[in-house]
């Protein structure tokens, strides 16, 4: 701290230097003079290999009342605001605009305005639609402002303690996603960490010994854990993570900001069906409220400490919208590992390629959910032409096209597909309903376009175009609106989830399954053991649980299809061109997520093509990589 403050004129009023978690940050009176005079902030940084922030001190913040005030007082209207938060915490206010462009011009200047209000000023794009996840953040982040101060002090303590031990050895746990799909989660131990990638469930099982992370194997207290890194939302990457915090982890989350919204969401949707269901409730909303709290969302590309000895850079995965590989530097410069999680080394319509060039990678740990020598998609045109005919041959025949959407990633993917589409008259004329948390997770999407492919960033930001609305979507906003979706005549309905477990598609299913004029487009990856799986294998009849709890028997009589080529994740041309790319750079690959069979052929083939050491572990295994 007395190497900072040596580096800080007077003029820069700073009044105290504290850790903010994987920050040090700067309180000043004079907020103007460090903003202008950046280049004093990249010294410091430079000198003390640490991430600096600038914060307003107290003493000159307005009440937030005033502070808001003047926020709407100076924004154009043509900006359209329509939040305006303040983050006591932090002392930040953040606006969002739909459009945010009009908040760039001189009348707005966010220099001017931090040195009128005392707060910090961020503008971000607001979703054309409300996002009630995102507002429930603002919620929860506000009413633990105090909390959260603490706890940002206590983790930067922490963080950039002396190092006890100056040896480096790395080994990973295998805790959760090895020779399966579901309940990733991988505890990494160096000399002086650990630190967890992912705490996810498996979606299809019921025994807790298959269906959660095997912590109880791991034989680790939580509170020794220095962090989580969440590589994406889905629940078998994060159904766990609330978890942790009911029996009283209380350490930091690291991820993506959008990965953030989306948890919140899948985790709040979680709570709400388990109690519908009367099952397994694992946590409640209160738990959820605690992962809010505690999580430092990151940006792509920003090197940040840890631990003592460890360093965090999130990139793009390409697989959902704030997906990342997580590149882990331990030591000065000993090992580094990559985790890819699920991600997609190819462009799609939604999202830019999986980031691949790492300054150094020696261990990769890499999934291979279609790691079989059959799993090779075929070309985006192909894989379109023959959606488009799928969907063609349902409605033709007055029939019902249904797909089964995971809310996030797949259905925002399919929206755009199914709109291009019908505008050029290649798929018939009808109409599209949407149901479930796709209109939420969209509007997520809406929020965070920097994270959207280059062609959506630009229609969203440079002319305010939603590449999500069209004029086929009707949106069922509620049970009692599924009529519109299930009289007569062609449709194409698009539901979650995903897999057939559970929510409203399972309505639309067990109405439309029994007649053969009707289709199901699987378009994402079915999990061995949910129903979407069984289905798609050939089961022609199905029990499914009907009204008051009593079991009821369907006849599949209806076209069951899968589309290969929409999935999230790299297909096994994609899986061995990725390793290509770092071959030269890797001492050693961990093959992991996916089916048994598909993580052996994988690391037989990495082995044999690159003659690259490559481990195939299963679950509660320890390896030992530096």
């Amino acid at each position: 701290m007395g190497t900072v403050l040596k580096s800080l004129p007077p003029e820069a009023q700073i009044t105290r230097v504290e850790y903010e978690g994987p920050r040090i940050a700067l309180y000043t009176r004079n907020p103007r003079f460090l903003q202008q005079n950046g280049h004093i902030i990249s010294e410091i940084v430079n000198n003390v290999k640490k991430r600096v922030v600038v914060r307003t001190d107290k003493s000159i913040r307005k009440n937030e009342d005033e502070a808001k005030a003047i926020v709407e007082a100076a924004a154009p209207a043509e900006a359209e605001v329509s939040t305006i938060f303040l983050d006591p915490a932090l002392g930040e206010i953040i606006i969002e605009a739909k459009v945010p462009k009009a908040l760039t011009q001189e009348s707005f200047n966010t220099i001017d305005l931090t040195e009128k209000t005392g707060w910090k000023v961020k503008v971000r794009k607001a979703p054309s639609i409300p996002s009630t996840s995102i507002q429930s953040i603002y919620y929860t982040l506000k009413a633990g402002a105090d909390d959260r101060e603490k706890f940002l002090r206590d983790i930067g303590e922490e963080i950039f303690r002396s190092r006890l031990i100056q040896e480096n050895d790395v080994s990973i746990l295998t805790l959760g996603g090895f020779k399966q799909v579901g309940r990733s989660c991988i505890l990494v131990t160096t000399s002086e960490s650990k630190i967890l990638f992912d705490c996810g469930i498996h979606p299809s099982v019921k025994e807790p010994w298959n269906a959660y992370p095997r912590l109880d194997w791991a034989d680790i207290d939580l509170d020794e854990l220095d962090a989580v890194v969440i590589s994406h939302a889905h629940l078998d990457h994060t159904g766990f993570l609330p978890v942790l915090f009911k029996y009283g982890y209380r350490g930091p989350v690291y991820c993506s900001e959008p990965t953030l919204a989306l948890m919140t969401l899948l985790h709040n949707d979680f709570v709400k069906v388990a109690s519908l269901e009367g099952g397994n409730v694992l946590y409640d909303l209160r738990d959820v409220r605690e992962v809010i709290k505690h999580t430092i969302t990151l940006p792509y590309g920003l090197v940040t400490d840890v631990s003592p000895d460890t360093k965090l850079v999130l990139n793009n995965a390409g697989h959902i919208l704030g997906s990342s590989t997580v590149h882990l530097h331990i030591g000065e410069g000993a090992h580094n590992i990559v985790y890819t999680g699920d991600f997609k080394y190819g462009k799609t319509l939604l999202l830019d390629s999986a980031a691949w060039n790492y300054p150094r990678v020696e261990t990769l740990i890499m999934e291979s959910t279609y790691g079989a020598k059959e799993d090779i998609m075929p070309s985006r045109a192909e894989v379109e032409a023959n959606f488009v005919n799928i969907i063609n041959s349902t409605l033709k025949e007055g029939g019902k096209a249904i797909i089964p959407v995971p809310a996030v990633g797949r259905a925002q993917e399919m929206m755009l597909v199914l709109d291009a589409h019908m505008r050029e008259k290649k798929i018939v004329e009808a109409p599209i309903f949407i149901e479930g948390m796709i209109s939420e997770a969209t509007a997520i999407h809406m929020a965070y376009p920097e994270y959207l492919s280059r062609d959506l960033r630009t229609k969203i930001l440079e002319t305010g175009e939603n590449p999500f609305r069209s004029e086929y979507f009707t949106v069922i906003d509620h049970p009692s609106n599924r009529e519109q979706a299930l009289q007569q005549g062609p449709a194409v309905i698009m539901a979650t989830s995903g897999m057939l477990e559970g929510g409203p598609i399972i309505e639309y299913f067990s109405q439309l399954a029994s007649d053969e004029k009707n289709g199901v487009a699987f378009v994402s990856y079915q999990i061995p053991g949910t129903l979407g799986r069984r289905v798609l294998d050939g089961s022609r009849q199905v029990s499914l649980m009907g009204e008051g709890g009593k079991i009821k028997i369907l006849d599949v009589n209806c076209k069951v299809v899968k589309v290969e080529g929409f999935s999230g994740h790299s297909d096994y041309n994609q899986l061995m061109r990725y390793v290509g790319k770092m071959r030269g750079k890797l001492q050693q690959v961990i093959v992991n997520h996916g089916e048994r069979r598909k993580v052996e052929n994988m690391a037989n083939v990495i082995s044999r093509v690159y003659r690259i050491p490559t481990m195939q572990p299963g679950v509660q295994e320890a390896v030992k990589i530096y």
